[in-house]
């Protein structure tokens, strides 16, 4: 995950101090990196399809072992962003903590996650996991990342994805294809999209079924961010 090096001794219960944020943020996603497969695998999970009870499965998942493992961190289903929208998943301090010298509390996310399935509904725009088709109904899940509607005062988020069928290379190409499709044929939508905006190269674990990988996004106002995408291969036999 980014090549930074992490220490969970680090979050053990205690409040602590100078800690970078994004070193933060790196632990909490590789810990929910390597909580996927468990979680797909536990004989209690209920066998769902629908991405909203998927959701509320996975934070539930999450926060009981983070209880343990990662103690500092609290998993919220659903987090109210820009306006009315609401990210999938979130994950705020346990007890509040300074990162770079900065106050965040039990109400401030660190995290914003939100999740697609792979393929999207039949019900729901194809290219979900990007973008929507037209600008009148903003459902993209990189596009709301880029109009500062999800995460707008974070630079670093993730995108669960619920790979239902065919293999995550398979996606991994799929919405390459989809974003370069964007770099030419703008929708309308305030989003400027180019080559560089791509997924970085998909690190696999076919034992395991879990995939993950990076892209870095421009931004309609401020910073850029960067995605990191977690994918989980629900349809194993």
């Amino acid at each position: 995950m980014g090549g930074e090096q992490i220490n969970k001794e680090q979050y053990t219960g205690k409040i602590t101090s100078g800690i970078k944020l994004r070193t933060f943020q790196l632990t909490i996603i590789s810990f929910i990196c390597q909580q996927l497969p468990s979680w797909r695998d536990d004989p209690d999970r209920p066998n769902e399809q629908s991405e909203n009870k998927l959701n509320l499965q996975l934070c539930k998942f999450l926060n009981s072992h983070a209880s343990n493992d990662l103690p500092m961190i609290r998993f919220n289903h659903e987090e109210y962003q820009t306006g009315r929208r609401q990210a999938d998943m979130s994950a705020s301090p346990a007890k509040s903590i300074f990162l770079e010298a900065k106050p965040y509390t039990i109400y401030d996310p660190v995290l914003v996650i939100e999740c697609k399935r792979l393929p999207a509904h039949s019900s729901s725009p194809e290219k979900e996991y990007v973008t929507s088709p037209t600008p009148e109904k903003i459902s993209g899940g990189i596009q709301r990342f880029k109009l500062g509607l999800h995460g707008a005062k974070l630079d670093l988020a993730v995108i669960i994805g619920y790979v239902q069928d065919h293999s995550a290379r398979y996606w991994h190409k799929k919405i390459d294809g989809w974003i370069l499709e964007l770099v030419s044929n703008q929708i309308g939508d305030g989003c400027s999209w180019t080559v560089n905006e791509t997924l970085k190269p998909l690190k696999e674990d076919k034992t395991k079924g879990v995939a993950n990988c990076c892209s870095l996004h421009h931004r309609t106002y401020g910073n850029k961010i960067e995605l990191h995408h977690l994918w989980i291969a629900m349809n194993r036999e």
